[in-house]
């Protein structure tokens, strides 16, 4: 549904909000590492995140990192949709037509309508930190690494 750099922000952002704050900033490593993402792709999405500290904070030297502060981690999900510029996926035609409406329906409208009300719901209700509570109880998980076994 959304591009690779927005499903990696997602996965990021979610990571930093579970494991960072402003006293323990997380490494561009760690984050890479943890979300299994290659580091330089990881960078320009958290340069995309940092822009204008709407979502991801960061600080620059030894000691710094990147975290989000308690503002931020009440932000609903959409923000880091918005951040990304891929908002706007959740108003579209699933179809990719400019001209579909309920007056000019495509092929899917009337099944798809109430799916994409479902989704805005969920990008706007759900917070950065449920996303990141549900991590820390260990029954979700966000990268493609296979779990241990205990």
């Amino acid at each position: 549904m959304f591009s690779k750099a927005t499903e990696y922000a997602l996965r990021a952002t979610i990571y930093i909000a579970k494991q960072g704050t402003e006293e323990k900033k997380i490494s561009i490593e760690e984050i890479s590492k943890a979300i299994d993402s290659p580091q330089s792709f990881t960078a320009k999405i958290l340069q995309l995140l940092t822009r204008d500290n709407k979502v991801v904070s960061s600080v620059r030297g030894p000691n710094g990192g990147f975290f989000l502060t308690e503002k931020a981690k009440n932000l609903p999900v959409r923000a880091i949709l918005q951040a990304m510029e891929e908002d706007q996926l959740l108003e579209k035609c699933v179809l990719g037509l400019k001209l579909c409406s309920e007056l000019q329906p495509c092929p899917m409208h009337a099944q798809y309508k109430t799916i994409k009300q479902q989704l805005i719901k969920l990008f706007v209700t759900k917070t950065i930190r449920q996303l990141a509570d549900d991590t820390l109880e260990g029954a979700v998980f966000i990268n493609n690494k296979k779990p241990r076994k205990k």
